[in-house]
């Protein structure tokens, strides 16, 4: 049986990225995404639909958007949907469904670190090299912990 899991987003952060790090010393972050939907109704209307979505980064990659992301910054991130489960304080069995992100791209102007205002944007000599055209591009999937 066929099977293919890829996920492809565009949206913007609800909230600074969650950053912390396993007890081996591996970071991970959550970034929280609002992604909007725009259609008309049957009778015209224009609506707008808004899925919240949480993508988990993990090592240096996450290290890198907690730097460099914050509330409200634009990014594409590309994936797959992984679930997991746990007993919650109570007992009670939860589960959820996230993106394990592969990739994060910056889709704003780069060189903003967290705590800028948008306006005052580095000019594109200031900008790391790690964030610059094509390599904004960050760790690929092979740098992340592989599920034993």
């Amino acid at each position: 049986m066929a099977s293919y899991n890829k996920v492809l987003l565009m949206g913007n952060l609800t909230k600074d990225p969650e950053l912390r790090y396993t007890p081996q010393g591996t970071a991970v972050a959550n970034l929280r995404l609002a992604v909007n939907r725009k259609y008309r109704s049957k009778d015209q209307e224009l609506k707008e639909e808004v899925c919240f979505i949480t993508a988990v980064v993990w090592n240096k990659q996450a290290e890198t958007c907690n730097q460099y992301l914050h509330k409200g910054s634009s990014v594409f991130v590309e994936g797959r949907l992984q679930s997991r489960s746990w007993e919650d304080n109570t007992g009670a069995k939860r589960s959820v469904i996230e993106v394990r992100a592969e990739r994060v791209q910056f889709m704003g102007s780069p060189g903003t670190a967290k705590g800028q205002p948008v306006s005052n944007f580095a000019p594109a000599e200031a900008v790391p090299e790690e964030l610059s055209s094509e390599s904004t591009w960050l760790a690929e999937s092979e740098d992340e912990p592989h599920e034993g």
